[in-house]
Order: structure tokens, then C-alpha cells, then sequence
């Protein structure tokens, strides 16, 4: 029976590892640290999605309001900081570029980012956002390693710089240095996938909030439960 687990397990690994290596094209993908906790990093990976992300994709699972408490912000600080594509507090993520229009731009609509991080995982998406590289041959300039010819641009170029990729070894090199030194940048896309890990599932942030809470009762109930449980079972034998 032992014997039968394990294999079972050892099955599903390999197979989690290898969809996740198909995903990917076979390039290694490099882990994030998500901490829906961090109410400062989801602030700045707020503002990176709204000033770089948010004219072409959309959440429109996500509302501003929602958002704001969420993640520690007023309404009147979104409204005055990160609202660019909609009026009202309330309203969801959406854009005003219409999908036939940016089929024609780029080739392919651009997706919903309200569960990309689900869709993808955010190791994905932390290396996708690091890997675009210059490539004359596409139209918008540039490819990537983990999405070989995609057809979104290189939004977060001029933070990041423009990078060489050489085939053989599948090393990225710096052509034109960024804004941002490469620990920044890092430190940037990892904000901006903890957003987008955030607006994956908004609710987890209640239910980590709520955990702590839950166990403090359980803890609370076993120190009660337990000394009668030892007086009950004394009598009976």
C-alpha cells in the first residue's frame, strides 16, 4: 500500500513538473514569493499594473473599491492616483480599447489579467516579465524565452533596459541598460506579480486574516477539551 502512494505521488510530481516545463517551452522558471500580507508591495505592483498594463488588458473581475480596501488604500487615493481608464469607484478593471482594434494591433486580443496568475502561475509570469529580449525580425522589436513570439510589446522596457538573447546558450544580456538596476526591476515584477497573484483570488486575503483567528479557538477549545477528556476517561477506568 506504501509501495502504491508513493508511486501515485512520484506520478503526480512528474507530471506537475512537466506541465509546467510544456507551459514554459522547457525554460527553467524561476520562483516568486507571494505575501498577499504585504500591503506595500501590492500597493507598488497596483500602480506598475495600472500605469503599464492596464491600457491594454483588463481585470474586469476586479472593482477599484474592492481593490482600495483590500491592499490599504482610500477610495480618494485610487481615485487620484490609479484610476486612468474608468470614472467611478466601483467600477471594474475594464478598458476603452475595443478587442477588434487590438486584434488588429498586436495580432491577438489581448487577455484578461483578472486570473493570469491561476492560469499561468506566478513563477511563469516572473519570468516572462524578466525575459523579453531584441528580435528585428517581429514587429513590435522584440520576443521572449518563455512565450516565443508573443505579440505583446515590451511595455516595461525602459525600466528594465533591452536585453540580447544568444540561442545556443539561452543567456539574456543587457543591449541597453534600463532606468532600473537589475535588483530593482526584480524587486518591480515581483510587486507586480504579487498584484496580479492578489487579484487572482481577492478572498485569500480574508481567509489568511481569518486563519489566525480560527486556530486561536482551536488552541483555546483543546485547553478546555482536553483536561475533561483526562477526567472522563479516569472514571471509566
Amino acid at each position: 500500500m506504501k509501495t502504491l502512494i508513493f508511486a501515485l505521488f512520484l506520478g503526480f510530481v512528474s507530471t506537475t513538473s512537466g506541465l509546467a516545463m510544456a507551459a514554459s517551452g522547457g525554460i527553467h522558471l524561476d520562483e516568486v514569493e507571494i505575501d498577499l500580507s504585504d500591503k506595500a508591495s501590492l500597493q507598488r505592483g497596483a500602480k506598475t499594473f495600472m500605469n503599464y498594463c492596464l491600457s491594454c488588458h483588463q481585470a474586469s473581475y476586479m472593482r477599484y473599491n474592492r481593490m482600495a480596501k483590500d491592499i490599504g488604500l482610500t477610495d480618494d487615493q485610487v481615485i487620484e492616483n490609479l484610476m486612468f481608464a474608468s470614472e467611478k469607484i466601483g467600477d471594474t478593471m475594464t478598458v476603452a480599447m475595443r478587442s477588434e482594434d487590438a486584434k488588429k494591433w498586436f495580432g491577438v486580443t489581448p487577455p484578461d489579467l483578472s486570473v493570469i496568475s491561476r492560469a499561468r502561475g506566478t513563477a511563469w509570469l516572473n519570468t516572462y516579465l524578466r525575459s523579453f529580449y531584441v528580435d528585428d525580425e517581429k514587429t513590435m522589436g522584440t520576443n521572449n524565452t518563455v512565450f516565443k513570439d508573443v505579440g505583446m510589446p515590451h511595455v516595461l522596457w525602459q525600466q528594465q533596459g533591452y536585453l540580447s538573447h544568444d540561442e545556443e546558450s539561452g543567456h539574456l544580456s543587457h543591449v541597453t541598460e534600463g532606468d532600473l538596476s537589475n535588483y530593482d526591476y526584480n524587486v518591480m515584477v515581483a510587486d507586480l506579480v504579487n498584484f496580479l497573484a492578489y487579484i487572482g483570488e481577492p478572498s485569500k486575503i480574508q481567509r489568511l486574516a481569518l486563519a489566525k483567528w480560527v486556530l486561536l479557538y482551536l488552541f483555546i477549545l483543546f485547553l478546555v477539551v482536553y483536561p475533561m477528556k483526562k477526567a472522563f476517561w479516569r472514571d471509566i477506568h
